[in-house]
């Protein structure tokens, strides 16, 4: 919120004063990561019920119920389409919350404008950070336990994905509500969020190269005899390219899983255990 004060040349200037606490920003971040976004999602508005479902500690401190008409008109606002991913959403829930604090009525179509220019790049930032790197990482290193049978593996990934996942949502709806206007009025948030981008995108492929070379295993049994000579198609295939059958396997899976839907996934998974069950018992792989 803001008011009006005159100035010695009779301009007036907008004063800032600041309402919303940090219980009501903790409440925000409580009501996300319970609820989050797609748990009400609609074809119409996606997550914006979610949204806005996080939003109504914030609106009711600045708005409470003297005014009715004018928290309607802020709950409709929130109605409006959203989507973006869910780690990131809460930086955008701190900057809408300090636009809400920092405009008049009549300039409340920046809230929605912000909304909108901010769910798309932090949407991108979010997929790339979490749903590539930091995720494989995290099942990286408890596969490797798991597959020495130990119970740390499933409670690392656990701790580290979640420890990370929950700490940016919380300091994000923080430093968005302390430091958003700032870095938005800088005018280099593009370009920063852009080199964000790149920077998680490349960390992810490497790190998903690795995996698929240390975790994905297809090797053929087949070998082709002639006369005195024995002749491997793995030893073959490998002195052509090491890992290649993995990952043209991978390669496949994630071209196929493009345009299947979703509900089909775990026919899919079922699938590749059958047919890699079948081709054992034939000996084609070991």
């Amino acid at each position: 919120m803001m008011e009006e004060k005159q100035v010695a040349n009779g301009t007036p200037q907008r004063v800032a004063y600041e309402k919303i606490t940090r219980k009501d920003l903790n409440k925000v971040f409580w009501r996300l990561q319970i609820w989050g976004l797609n748990l009400t999602s609609t074809l119409v508005s996606t997550q914006a019920n979610g949204f806005l479902n996080a939003m109504t500690p914030v609106l009711k401190r600045l708005y409470g119920d003297a005014d009715q008409a004018t928290r309607s008109r802020a709950m409709q606002r929130h109605l409006l389409y959203f989507l973006s991913q869910i780690t990131a959403t809460g930086m955008i829930l701190g900057i809408t919350a300090a636009v809400e604090e920092t405009t008049t009525e009549d300039e409340k179509e920046a809230v929605v404008a912000i909304k909108a220019g901010m769910m798309g790049p932090l949407a991108g930032i979010g997929d790339s950070v979490f749903k590539i790197t930091i995720q494989a990482i995290a099942g990286s290193i408890g596969a490797a336990y798991a597959m020495e049978g130990s119970i740390l593996g499933p409670i690392l990934m656990f701790l580290i994905y979640n420890g990370l996942n929950i700490g940016v949502k919380y300091y994000g709806i923080i430093a968005g509500y302390e430091k958003g206007m700032e870095f938005i009025q800088s005018g280099e948030q593009a370009k920063v969020m852009q080199k964000i981008i790149n920077i998680s995108t490349m960390v992810g492929v490497i790190v998903l190269g690795a995996l698929i070379a240390q975790y994905v295993k297809i090797n053929v049994g087949t070998e082709i005899k002639m006369e005195d000579t024995v002749i491997s198609i793995q030893e073959l295939l490998d002195g052509i390219l090491p890992k290649f059958l993995p990952l043209l396997f991978t390669l496949g899976l994630y071209k196929l899983h493009s345009y299947m839907p979703r509900k089909y996934l775990t026919y899919l998974i079922f699938g590749i255990l059958v047919i890699g069950t079948v081709l054992a018992v034939m000996g084609i792989l070991v």
